[in-house]
């Protein structure tokens, strides 16, 4: 009994779908490559989903009959035909069964040319043990592209850098990229022409490495890729490419591309320009006219621009001495991500106080380095980006685990952001009492449950 009987029935229903499109010379490819190697029935399978995809309804569902009837053959024969082209991956089947009904999904795939078809060591091998040696340089020939010799001829492509960017690279660099670009015979190119030399990734290896990741895991072949092509498209320099990386390293050392993405576009986004910053408007809060403090927001604002990031520490620490390792957290993250002590102050009260006291290095660095890149320069601007993007920051610490919520009642808020709802109050401008407000930093860790 043949095995194939029973496989397909004929009531069973199919629909189509496709995937790409077929290249220009698809017809002689399956006349000419594939049939020799499939037969002429499992061609005519094929070309017949085609014709019922591009003529039908889309999502029509047909039973098998119809395969049948056009193609003139028993089902168990075409059950054979869709095998073959399955195997050659012209074609992708999939089941549906939901009670009584049976539903195959069949996708189109388009062919090889031929130039993709002989440069494919399989099919290539395949079609020549079934056409012989001869009959297989025929065919070789026949459909090979003519070719011409480029040896006379200098290369004056230009780059993407040096049309968008008017980045104009030294020539030893582009006799770089020159010979980095050398092609296999029969490969071609494709895509926008890139500088990769202008990415210095020994300097990024060893950068990483200083941060103690693992830059082999994070620097493969097509990270590299879309590395130098972000580089390229955002203009950016060496010092932004880094701080996006390591912004885009997950727990597991891992680089999450999507977010190297995002903090690429933020640069540009946010880049400054010569008439204004880039912090994003929800962001800007007009300068006060009073140039005196007034409330106690106020005061605080005056205060945190004023006071050192170590006095801050020991203020809300009851006065006990900041530790070296917590100075040597503040210092790297404000030597590297270029804050001011201003701001260094507002990020440290913000992730205190979120995160019950502990000064959490990985939830520092990855809102500084936000910040950064937004860059923030004043109090007033950090304050008011911490209020916006308060959602965002405890998603944060959530992935990155630096932190335990107690309860969603008992967290602490700092009254700054508290209070970003309410309007000002205005109050006559008073002097700055600065161990009045050193006290009332010092309890602001027991406020959580103020409304």
């Amino acid at each position: 009994m043949d095995r194939y009987i029973g496989k397909l029935l004929p009531i069973d229903g199919f629909r189509i779908i496709q995937t790409g499109s077929a290249p220009q010379s698809a017809q002689w490819s399956l006349t000419h490559l594939y049939q020799p190697l499939i037969g002429k029935l499992a061609i005519s399978l094929y070309q017949f989903l085609v014709n019922e995809y591009e003529t039908c309804e889309r999502g029509f569902v047909q039973s098998h009959h119809a395969i049948m009837a056009f193609l003139s053959t028993p089902l168990d024969q075409v059950y054979k035909a869709r095998q073959k082209l399955e195997a050659l991956g012209l074609l992708r089947t999939y089941l549906s069964k939901k009670e009584a009904t049976t539903v195959y999904l069949y996708e189109i795939r388009p062919p090889f040319s031929p130039e993709e078809f002989f440069n494919d060591d399989m099919l290539s091998l395949l079609l020549r043990h079934e056409m012989g040696e001869d009959k297989f340089k025929s065919l070789r020939t026949r459909f090979s592209l003519p070719t011409v010799s480029v040896e006379e001829y200098e290369e004056v492509t230009e780059t993407f850098d040096r049309v968008f960017h008017g980045v104009y690279p030294s020539s030893a660099l582009l006799d770089q990229q020159k010979q980095s670009a050398q092609r296999r015979e029969g490969t071609v190119s494709r895509g926008p022409a890139i500088l990769n030399s202008r990415v210095d990734f020994n300097w990024l290896h060893h950068a990483l490495k200083q941060r103690m990741y693992p830059s082999e895991k994070i620097l493969t072949g097509d990270h590299r890729r879309i590395i130098s092509q972000l580089v390229a498209l955002y203009n950016l320099t060496s010092s932004e490419i880094e701080r996006a990386i390591i912004w885009a390293i997950n727990e597991e050392n891992e680089l999450i591309i999507d977010e190297l993405k995002a903090a690429c576009h933020d640069y540009m986004k946010d880049r400054p320009s010569a008439e204004n910053g880039s912090i994003d408007e929800r962001e800007k809060v007009p300068e006060s006219t009073n140039k005196e403090a007034g409330n106690k927001e106020e005061q605080f604002i005056q205060l945190l621009e004023e006071i050192s990031p170590r006095e801050l520490l020991e203020d809300l620490s009851n006065g006990n001495q900041a530790s070296e390792q917590e100075m040597k957290i503040i210092r790297d993250i404000m030597t590297e991500q270029g804050l001011q002590p201003g701001v260094m102050n507002v990020l440290i009260h913000y992730v205190l106080l979120k995160t019950d006291m502990k000064l959490s290095k990985p939830y520092l660095e990855k809102i500084a380095s936000h910040w950064a890149r937004k860059n923030v320069s004043t109090v007033r601007q950090a304050m008011n980006l911490a209020k916006a993007e308060h959602q965002k920051y405890q998603q944060w610490g959530k992935q990155r685990n630096t932190y335990r919520k107690k309860n969603t009642n008992q967290e602490v808020i700092p009254d700054w952001f508290k209070k970003r709802g309410e309007p000002k109050e205005k109050q006559p401008a008073a002097p700055i009492n600065k161990q009045d407000i050193a006290e009332r930093i010092r309890k602001l860790s027991n406020k959580g449950n103020e409304s």
